[in-house]
């Protein structure tokens, strides 16, 4: 039998009962310690502290004409993001949820998501790549607010190769230029490259879209900056504003490379969000950290690391991209990055290791300009492997003040400082210095047969006189030469003059080519 309750009752008991869930709901909700989606252990320890390019990625330029619209804000999520109270299962997930830029929708987005849509084969193993970084990448964009549709820029720009270079020489998963590294304290070295670095190249990649997007008020303004760079923006901008014309990305003129970033982008995104739409498959990669960063305090060979950890070398290769030397210098890289079970191990066989000997190479300072073979025999190793080592060239001498890995031994047994781990370069000079000289042509003289006659080639004497190879010649006529400064030409003999030498001419190395 069911009793009834009057419309007071009724009332009353739903006021508690709302009342009660109401709290049960408020005590849930303070006990998240974490955002949506984020799981409450193992919390990741990989994370830097901010400060604050594609084989595109220019150097950092002064800006002209920027958007007028640009202040400092906060980054707001759009009304339809769905965060949930569920965490996330996997890291797309998350990512999802935390999409916050406005969408592209135009025709360049249509044709590179039919691009990556036919070819699922290089999706599959681009994003099955990105599986040891994606976590760190969206920690740090949660904690910065940022949106998370920065985690998947390095599919445009590296492919997640955090090994690649463009051939403007931009390199890591992020490509950054030399001097736009240097501008955001990424050191390179001879012992290591922070472009390459996962935790620094990040941090540096995020402090410079914050950056971006506080100067331009706008995500695709500052992601055309990103790639093209800043002044170019800022200055298709002032053209912009001149004309009359929208201040919007898909208005201002730009190269194609350009034009098609934020659209490759727009697609990816448009992947991950639906990939069923698009036959796609996304690898499953859980929603929590891949690596763990374990701090070192002596040199240690990367051999001996990988041998300790228990872990393939291209499994540490992946985490510690940045590492340029068969040694990690502790003072200069305080920690490794293992895969989270690898980590415990590491620890654990490093401490049975403590009066060990960890590291077989160290640093040397040239105290003067040397052969290698004068380095090899004062230091008492085998010139080949001096050379392999420290990639020394033949025919090349190694410069006074430079850094040479060498055996850690003697008086070289100890660990590296900071200065010279953290400052570290090697500069070379060819053995045989070139000198410029005048000869003249004779009658009948072809650049042929007169480099013939001074042990050159046609080729450079056109090279060095800029001129065609095939360019005639007139008696007389003066051109330059450039010789080995040991080798004095000789000049004609007079009649009734003994042999004399020319007076040496002012010695000059030999230009480089400018790389292009």
């Amino acid at each position: 039998m069911i009793s009834r309750l009057s419309p007071r009752a009724c009332s009353s008991v739903g006021r508690s009962l709302l009342m009660g869930l109401g709290m049960c709901l408020s005590l849930w909700l303070s006990g998240c310690a974490t955002p949506a989606g984020v799981p409450a252990a193992p919390a990741s320890t990989a994370s830097t502290t901010s400060t604050a390019n594609s084989p595109t990625a220019l150097p950092i330029e002064t800006p002209v004409a920027l958007n007028p619209l640009a202040t400092e804000r906060p980054v707001l999520l759009k009304p339809q993001s769905n965060l949930g109270l569920t965490p996330s299962i996997d890291i797309w997930e998350r990512i999802r949820r935390g999409f916050a830029m406005p969408d592209l929708d135009n025709d360049l987005v249509r044709n590179r998501e039919q691009w990556y849509a036919s070819r699922p084969d290089y999706m599959l193993r681009m994003t099955e790549r990105s599986r040891p970084y994606l976590f760190h990448i969206v920690e740090e964009l949660e904690r910065r607010k940022m949106p998370t549709e920065l985690a998947l820029l390095p599919f445009i720009e590296s492919a997640f190769n955090p090994q690649a270079v463009s051939s403007a020489n931009a390199a890591g998963m992020w490509q950054f230029m030399p001097a736009t590294g240097k501008y955001f304290d990424l050191k390179q070295n001879l012992f290591r490259d922070d472009r390459r670095d996962v935790l620094e190249s990040t941090r540096a990649a995020l402090d410079y879209l914050q950056k971006l997007y506080n100067m331009f008020g706008d995500w695709h303004l500052a992601l055309a900056a990103y790639n093209w760079g800043e002044g170019s923006v800022g200055r298709a901008l002032a053209r912009n504003k001149s004309q009359g014309k929208p201040l919007n990305y898909s208005d201002l003129s730009m190269p194609n490379e350009t034009r098609y970033y934020v659209p490759k982008l727009q697609a990816v995104k448009n992947i991950v969000a639906q990939p069923e739409a698009f036959n796609a498959q996304l690898p499953l990669i859980q929603n929590h950290p891949y690596f763990k960063s374990v701090p070192i305090e002596r040199d240690i060979d990367v051999a001996v690391a990988v041998k300790l950890a228990n872990v393939s070398l291209e499994v540490f290769k992946a985490l510690n991209p940045s590492m340029k030397r068969p040694v990690i210098l502790a003072a200069g890289t305080p920690q490794l990055l293992l895969p989270w079970d690898n980590a415990t191990v590491f620890e654990n066989n490093l401490q049975a290791h403590a009066n060990l000997p960890l590291a077989t190479w160290t640093a040397w300072q040239a105290p003067r300009t040397m052969k290698p073979e004068e380095v090899a025999q004062q230091l008492g190793m085998p010139v080949d492997q001096l050379r392999s080592v420290n990639g020394i060239p033949p025919k090349m001498m190694v410069k006074a003040g430079s850094t040479l890995l060498v055996h850690r031994k003697g008086p070289l047994d100890n660990d590296v400082k900071v200065q010279l781990a953290d400052n570290g370069q090697l500069s070379l000079a060819p053995e045989i210095v070139l000198k410029r000289i005048s000869v003249k042509a004779r009658k009948g003289d072809s650049l042929a047969s007169l480099a013939a006659r001074h042990g050159a080639t046609a080729a450079n004497m056109a090279a060095w006189n800029n001129l065609k190879i095939n360019s005639p010649l007139t008696a007389g006529q003066g051109l330059d030469i450039l010789v080995p400064s040991q080798a004095p030409r000789r000049v004609a003999k007079a009649p009734g003059k003994s042999p004399q030498r020319q007076a040496p001419a002012a010695k000059r190395q030999a230009p480089n080519k400018a790389k292009r």
